[in-house]
């Protein structure tokens, strides 16, 4: 049931629509582009590797492998090894360690008895309980909340263990297309001009949140952590209606009579189904050259666009330049923990901005792309800001203010660490 968070439009491969660029008439997501599911993401692309790739004549497909370094993979299903001869580079795709929630390994103990479920598992396992527990605070477990709320379950029958709060980026600011580009353009200035005029740091979270920018899930509670992920105002508002959260840190081990958390421990509900929603997305780590002697390493070049990132990445590479220009050209976007990344990862896209700015070639390739952001097939050219003068000389004068003024709050962090 768990669903892309930014619409499709942002997803897949740039030669190939995923989706159908429909605007939903129902459900949290009325009135914004359509989220793809998990099976339509899996369709989509296998018929990407059948349609084209492999009768391109350019690829060959080695499904149920594991790659063991120095060109060499080995088949899960019989053992027998393959040595890949590497003319160019190898495209390492594994800096982001992703970890779903089906296969992760728990990090907490759990007793015998005591029934717990990966997401997954949910809507078959849900029928034989009335309440539930909610183990994590990120995206996943925000779906979780509410697809039980969407099945009619009560609030008062989940209790949400939320080890921290996140501030969360209003979906009605990441909307693609020509119909939405006044809209977007206009939400890009709020945003530029509160990272301009912002004092310290959290009077910067204060201007994003009345810009409606960011939302949290409980406005009594000041969030700490920020992960990029994207929910709608109804959906934020329907989570807020569970009222038993518990924050305590971390889960350490769930006993028959007890949950026992890093910060204490609350009594367990021993006929209450715990829904596992623990597992990372995007593991944090040290930015590392992207392009490297023999190998590209995959990271994210635009701060929560991983798929244009890898796009964009491709492209750099064909144009044959020395890797210093290359890596000049995509420097790494640090994947985002705490509040305070917002920051960094912000700053991070005003200098790539810049910079891509400088290059005419690239700046076309980067406003037409299907993945970028600026437009859906057939919107080429509806860059935010375009048709509109004031909200153009807006965004232009508040972005050379934003970059200075972010660049002053993070020194400031760094002098405090």
């Amino acid at each position: 049931f768990v669903r892309l968070h930014q619409p499709a439009a942002f997803y897949g491969v740039g030669s190939r629509q995923l989706g159908s660029n429909r605007i939903e008439a129902a459900g949290f997501n009325k009135g914004y582009y359509e989220m793809s599911s998990g099976p339509e993401i899996s369709s989509y692309f296998d018929a990407l590797m059948r349609e084209r790739f492999l009768p391109s004549g350019r690829v060959r497909y080695f499904p149920m492998c594991d790659y063991g370094g120095d060109g060499r993979f080995v088949s899960l299903m019989t053992g027998g090894t393959q040595q890949v001869e590497v003319r160019r580079r190898v495209v390492d795709a594994t800096y982001f360690d992703t970890s779903v929630p089906s296969t992760h390994v728990r990090s907490f103990e759990v007793a015998d008895g005591v029934r717990v479920a990966t997401p997954n598992e949910l809507p078959h396992k849900a029928l034989d309980h009335k309440s539930f527990v909610i183990v994590g605070g990120g995206k996943t477990g925000m779906d979780v909340g509410v697809w039980l709320l969407q099945m009619g379950v009560e609030p008062s029958a989940i209790r949400w263990i939320v080890p921290r709060d996140s501030w969360l980026i209003d979906r009605d600011t990441t909307q693609p297309g020509a119909a939405f580009a006044g809209r977007m353009a206009a939400a890009q200035a709020k945003m530029l001009e509160a990272a301009a005029d912002a004092d310290t740091i959290p009077d910067l979270f204060e201007r994003l949140e009345q810009a409606g920018q960011l939302l949290r899930i409980d406005r009594s509670v000041r969030p700490s952590m920020y992960r990029g992920a994207t929910i709608s105002k109804g959906e934020a508002d329907a989570l807020g209606t569970i009222g038993d959260v518990v924050r305590m840190g971390h889960v350490r081990r769930i006993e028959r009579d007890r949950v026992v958390l890093a910060e204490g421990s609350v009594a367990s509900a021993p006929r209450s189904l715990y829904v596992d929603c623990t597992a990372r997305a995007l593991r944090v780590r040290p930015p590392t050259p992207i392009f490297e002697r023999d190998r590209i390493t995959v990271q994210m070049v635009r701060a929560g666009l991983i798929c244009l990132s890898a796009a964009l990445i491709a492209h750099i590479e064909a144009t044959g330049e020395e890797d210093v220009v290359k890596n000049s050209l995509c420097t790494p976007v640090t994947v985002t923990e705490a509040d305070t990344d917002w920051l960094q990862a912000t700053l991070a896209d005003l200098h790539a901005g810049r910079r891509w700015a400088a290059e005419p070639a690239l700046r076309h390739w980067i406003s037409e792309h299907r993945l970028s952001g600026a437009g859906l097939r057939g919107d080429a050219g509806q860059a935010l800001g375009s048709g509109d003068a004031l909200v153009t000389q807006r965004l232009n004068d508040a972005r050379p203010r934003a970059e200075a003024n972010l660049t002053r709050l993070v020194a400031g962090m760094a002098r405090s660490a």
